[in-house]
């Protein structure tokens, strides 16, 4: 009869170890799991696929289950295996020579650590393991039982959940019965960029799809064509003066302004001339076919000012400031540059925006900072600037000429370091006040010392 009960115990402390398993599993491989893997596994019509994604989507319930199937079965663990073990156990160390007082103690302290090790491996570390590696066909195996152990004690989980719950939400916190599976746009950006860093993507792929994260965070104002590089015609201008103006700057889009941008009254085409008779291109003045177009504020995101340029047949947008003034216009073309980087036909002018120049770059004084940084790794401080140009001019600290060159201040490097080096900026041209290209040159410590004790 003894030898009988300590095999149903040992059966028992068997059972219950892989039921300990069994929850850990369901645990480890719901919280390891992507709701868009989940929910697109559930779309095959699978009965098991469905019951994980409703366990995903009541997690919190699931999880508090778990961890109470957890905690019954191995304190019956416990009570089961430690006193089999020990009369097990007993005999042995009787054997050996031990005083017969210590030998129940040192068996039941035996006991206890080979039933904990057993049930800590063999029903918490392996299950772990395998859930975290295998999530999805884990949660498939054990979505059946979970859900049914979690129907019978419902009453318990409840009250328990309810209970921490409430403890939770008087320390400021709302609990979440989901897992949040999104990524913000700066945790996926950094998933990328470590991607191409490592070889896992491709450095132009990962270059695409980072622009194309960082696009969402632009503002107009960064998208857009400033106002001093667009061409206008005139209210009075003539179709003629459109085709010759086509013709000259390789532009398709003109906006019609009755003195300056401030009072744009439309933008007209290229390929509207072809719809008037070339008998009368040079009485129909531009103000007849001219077409409003969309006005945005400066500070909308890059996802609504596309959405306003491609739903407009002219696919350009007129972008405000705060103070009611033209700043410039975006395109669809601006939009596309953004994320694949510059595009250029044989109507674009032959200077790029960023040109290697030996050890240097020429850039263009209109690129953003954020840009410069991008092609030539030049960092600025932050500052009121929002332009290479603009940085220059706030260090000069008045309206250069071409051949002015000025030490550029420098973002998170202690300039009192002797070994740090340094970019000088020198204006290569001038557009009448405006700085049209900046050569960027970074030098070593020495070069910098000898440009300031000569500067002074």
């Amino acid at each position: 009869m003894a030898i009988a009960i300590t095999i149903l115990s040992l059966l028992g402390f068997v059972a219950l170890t892989l039921g300990t398993a069994l929850f850990v599993a369901a645990e480890f491989s719901l919280t390891a799991l992507e709701r868009s893997t989940v929910d697109s596994h559930a779309r095959d019509g699978d009965r098991r696929a469905r019951q994980v994604q409703k366990a995903h989507r009541t997690l919190s319930f699931q999880l508090s289950g778990a961890q109470l199937g957890i905690t019954i079965t191995t304190l019956i663990t416990g009570y089961i295996a430690e006193p089999v073990l020990a009369r097990l156990i007993t005999p042995l160390l009787s054997r050996v020579g031990l005083p017969e007082g210590a030998v129940g103690g040192i068996s039941l302290a035996l006991a206890l650590i080979i039933a904990t090790s057993l049930s800590m491996v063999y029903g918490e570390l392996v299950p772990k393991n395998i859930a975290i590696s295998r999530p999805l066909p884990t949660a498939r195996f054990t979505a059946g039982p979970q859900a049914a152990f979690s129907m019978i004690f419902r009453w318990a989980i409840n009250g328990l959940n309810g209970a921490a719950n409430w403890i939770v939400r008087r320390l400021g916190i709302e609990p979440a019965e989901e897992l949040r599976s999104a990524r913000s746009p700066q945790e996926l950006g950094s998933l990328v960029r470590t991607s191409a860093q490592r070889g896992a993507l491709d450095q132009r792929t990962a270059l695409l799809v980072d622009r194309s994260l960082q696009f969402g965070e632009r503002s107009a104002e960064e998208l857009m064509t400033p106002r001093v590089k667009i061409e206008t015609l005139d209210t009075t201008a003539t179709v003629a003066d459109l085709i010759a103006a086509a013709s000259r700057t390789g532009f398709s889009r003109f906006p019609i302004v009755d003195g300056d941008l401030d009072n744009t009254i439309g933008f007209v085409h290229f390929k509207q001339a072809f719809t008037i008779p070339a008998a009368r291109r040079k009485k129909t003045q531009l103000s007849t076919i001219a077409r409003t177009v969309p006005i945005v504020p400066s500070s909308l995101d890059g996802d609504e000012v596309l959405e306003r340029v491609r739903a407009d047949g002219m696919q350009v947008a007129l972008v405000v400031d705060e103070y009611g003034g033209t700043a410039g216009v975006v395109t669809l073309e601006d939009l596309i540059e953004e994320i694949l980087g510059d595009v250029r036909d044989e109507h674009d002018q032959s200077d790029l925006d960023v040109k290697r120049v030996g050890a240097s770059w020429s850039c263009s004084g209109l690129l953003r900072i954020d840009e410069v940084s991008s092609a030539t790794g030049y960092r600025a401080p932050e500052g009121e600037y929002d332009t290479l140009a603009g940085l220059v001019l706030t260090e000069i600290g008045r309206i250069p000429t071409a051949g002015d060159e000025v030490v550029l201040p420098l973002h998170g490097i202690d300039e009192t370091d002797p070994d740090h080096g340094g970019w000088i900026a020198r204006v290569e041209k001038m557009d009448g006040r405006r700085i049209d290209r900046v050569l960027l040159t970074p030098v070593p410590i020495e070069v910098l010392e000898s440009k300031r004790s000569h500067d002074e």
